[in-house]
């Protein structure tokens, strides 16, 4: 485990220029990899296989594109954020609401130790022993936002925690994407309205690399 203070020249640049940073990181894996150009991709964990099958593709084209994608190892969209950037052999990283000692939720921990084996890395601003309180998700979704060069929401709910990172993402100025889902679905609820209030719909990956000319 490597320890980067705010004081380091190995704190990622992103994150300097945010609201409230945090002044310690203990990261596991690649560390080089936190300033690379990168795509957040989160959302809700009653996923249907509609947002699980839009996860996976939206992260394995990326990948294979060179873009790094950033969640939050939660069960649901997260998850399959995680796991089509690994299919696509690129690099992911996720961001923890809890301590190294407590890795949640336990039924990722095979998923934890692949993102590192496949030279991602993993990252929370919480001591070791620091247990998954819920308090700590909405804090640790400034992080997924800041390290993130835009954000996308595939599935959410209309109270969906997802949508905190989206306000994060907006605050810290940068990109916010949504899947059009069914009007008709609950966990599409939120996405459709983020594209109501402005936020760019996502049919294939490039609505987003066109944005960053890529």
């Amino acid at each position: 485990m490597k320890i980067i203070t705010i004081k380091d020249e190995e704190y990622p640049h992103k994150l300097r220029n945010m609201y409230n940073p945090p002044k310690k990181l203990y990261v596991l894996g690649d560390y080089k990899i936190l300033n690379d150009f990168s795509i957040g991709i989160v959302g809700t964990r009653r996923c249907t296989a509609y947002g699980i099958q839009i996860a996976k593709s939206l992260s394995y084209n990326l990948s294979k594109y060179g873009v790094n994608i950033v969640s939050g190892l939660a069960i649901g969209i997260d998850t399959y954020a995680h796991i089509g950037t690994i299919m696509g052999k690129g690099k992911t990283i996720a961001v923890l609401g809890s301590g190294f000692k407590h890795i949640y939720p336990k039924e990722n921990i095979d998923l934890f130790k692949k993102i590192i084996k496949t030279g991602g890395a993993i990252l929370t601003e919480y001591e070791e022993n620091e247990y998954p309180l819920p308090e700590n998700f909405p804090k640790r979704n400034r992080i997924i936002s800041g390290l993130s060069d835009g954000i996308v929401v595939v599935e959410a709910g209309k109270r969906s925690g997802s949508l905190i990172t989206s306000d994060f993402a907006l605050e810290q100025g940068k990109e916010v994407f949504a899947v059009p889902g069914n009007i008709n679905s609950r966990v599409s609820e939120g996405t459709n309205n983020l594209i109501k209030d402005g936020a760019k719909p996502v049919t294939n990956i490039f609505d987003i690399l066109e944005e960053y000319n890529q």
